[in-house]
């Protein structure tokens, strides 16, 4: 027997930045987040977390940077009648951080735990093949930080975790990069990572390499990806910027891939009904 399910919304940025955001609703009425965004997203999200009651079960966060964590760090320093019974996640230390800091996350971890001791929460250590129960959707963790990758430091130590419920699974990979893919496809917990959704790593470019979305095998696209990014653009058109996401969208037109949900498009929902895998359907979408 499958869960009843729940439904997901893929958070848009509010500043036009690229940020990392979702909300998730049990079936339960049971409300987890995962990350939040930057500073400029958390007076959304806090209406958003208010029109669902203003309780929060569990905040899951991948990574200590900025456009994942910071609208958390704004909650916990100003709760305004949100609670949050428990933060979730695999930080690295602030030690390791003065060592391989990649530019400002020291600051932004730091920020991180200040406000979580200030508000009296500290964050719940997530280990490997830990499951988390919740009325309508399980979350298992497959990884989490990586201290021996010092390459793209930071970005690799994401948290990674699948969700599961209604007979479907979401990956959720945060900014994973292709180190820690490269350690997630040779480790315990590769025959876990096969899902009907992923979220695209670090925003669909310079994350997970091919071979890790063949891997997964998806059906469905979590892009929290705005509109410049998806296109590539540093303000002279098309495939004028740096970044690979163009590249990344040419190897999922190598995968039988149903639907796209981008964050450029607006707030992207998703009810995950019991719809079994292998009609590789969801019950409802929609974005914007």
């Amino acid at each position: 027997m499958s869960s009843p399910g729940f439904t997901l919304w893929q958070l848009s940025s509010q500043t036009g930045t690229q940020m990392n955001g979702y909300v998730l609703l049990t079936a339960g009425q049971e409300v987890i987040v995962i990350d939040g965004g930057m500073t400029g997203d958390a007076p959304y999200l806090r209406g958003f977390l208010g029109a669902l009651g203003n309780r929060v079960h569990a905040w899951f966060i991948s990574h200590p940077h900025l456009d994942h964590v910071d609208a958390l760090t704004a909650v916990l320093r100003d709760p305004a009648g949100i609670r949050i019974d428990a933060v979730y996640g695999s930080l690295p230390d602030e030690s390791w951080m003065r060592e391989h800091d990649d530019g400002g996350s020291l600051a932004t971890l730091q920020s991180l735990n200040a406000a979580a001791a200030g508000s009296g929460h500290r964050v719940r250590e997530l280990r490997p093949g830990q499951r988390i129960g919740f009325d309508g959707a399980t979350f298992e963790v497959l990884g989490v930080r990586n201290p021996e990758l010092t390459a793209n430091p930071v970005n690799n130590q994401s948290a990674v975790w699948r969700v599961d419920g209604g007979g479907s699974s979401i990956l959720f990979l945060g900014d994973l990069g292709a180190e820690g893919g490269a350690k997630l496809l040779a480790g315990p917990y590769r025959g876990r990572l096969r899902a009907d959704y992923v979220q695209m790593a670090h925003h669909g470019q310079s994350g997970v390499e091919e071979a890790f979305y063949q891997a997964v095998a998806p059906s469905f696209l979590l892009w929290p990806t705005p509109g410049w990014l998806w296109e590539n653009d540093n303000g002279g058109g098309r495939n004028s910027g740096p970044w690979q996401t163009l590249t990344v969208r040419g190897w999922m037109e190598k995968l039988d891939i149903r639907k796209h949900y981008v964050s450029k498009d607006g707030l992207c929902r998703v009810d995950v009904g019991t719809t079994p895998r292998a009609t590789r359907r969801s019950s409802a979408s929609r974005c914007g």
